[in-house]
């Protein structure tokens, strides 16, 4: 049975209302199946960096504690900002030996310590999945490029177009076919796949609740399809939903149905 692990973790955003994403994750939280979802208790203070470049690493240290001790397979992670991914997979009960990577979101992620200008830890994710990065934050090992697909990116910084050399990118055009997502992951070899999903991947007319929207994104229908097909080939290890940050409850139920119809596509 599919498990959904509630992350309210806003320390690893930039935004300056990085805190919408708790209600975010509120509120997501709220149209889950009780019996079947766990709420956890993250930091609410934003913690120290530690003498590293990253921002509130304290706090990102704490919250990764959290998520270790609560996850179980077949789980679908919400957060809060899109860097718990990155805890759930260091987490992650049989490992990443056998798993690809499908990252679905407008920007790269593709930032270290070295390179970000915010120091916040989501433009690090995607990178510190691969490996690299803070070493208290990183995989260790990181997943291998040949097993990291990209969906849907269309905001990166001149480092993160250099640092992306080596992952599969399919484009919102990619996906008119529903079978691109499968096909690219099944050419990975991978045996099982964690799908991740920032919902500025989607287009702003489809939803108004993300701190950095990009134009010309995906619908939830052709993302939902994809994501769908891909299940029919190749096991869903777990999954991330994230980067929910509505301005007001209002705009919150404006927007759930967007984020139910992916939350049934990898639940």
């Amino acid at each position: 049975m599919v498990r959904f692990l509630v992350v309210p973790q806003w320390q690893g955003s930039p935004a300056a209302r990085a805190m919408l994403l708790v209600d975010g994750a509120s509120a997501i939280a709220g149209d889950l199946p009780r019996s079947a979802t766990t709420v956890l208790e993250v930091p609410v203070e934003a913690g120290e960096s530690l003498g590293t470049g990253v921002r509130r690493l304290s706090a990102l240290l704490r919250t990764r504690e959290l998520v270790e001790a609560s996850m179980t397979a077949d789980t679908v992670v919400i957060g809060g900002d899109c860097s718990v991914t990155v805890a759930a997979l260091a987490a992650l009960p049989g490992g990443t030996d056998d798993l690809a990577v499908v990252w679905c979101d407008a920007h790269g992620d593709m930032h270290t310590p070295d390179t970000s200008h915010s120091g916040a830890f989501s433009g690090m994710a995607l990178r510190a999945v691969l490996g690299d990065g803070e070493p208290q934050l990183a995989l260790a090992p990181g997943i291998s490029r040949d097993r990291v697909v990209t969906v849907g990116m269309r905001t990166l910084d001149d480092d993160e177009v250099t640092a992306s050399d080596g992952l599969t990118a399919l484009s919102v055009a990619d996906l008119d076919d529903a079978d691109a997502l499968a096909d690219a992951v099944e050419r990975t070899g991978a045996s099982r796949v964690w799908v991740h999903i920032d919902v500025d991947v989607l287009d702003p007319a489809e939803i108004t609740g993300v701190s950095s929207p990009s134009p010309f994104g995906l619908s939830p229908a052709t993302l939902s399809a994809a994501i769908r097909a891909l299940r029919t080939r190749v096991p869903l290890a777990g999954a991330t939903i994230a980067g929910f940050a509505p301005r007001s409850p209002a705009d919150a139920v404006d927007d759930l149905g967007a984020l139910l119809r992916l939350v049934g596509a990898v639940a």
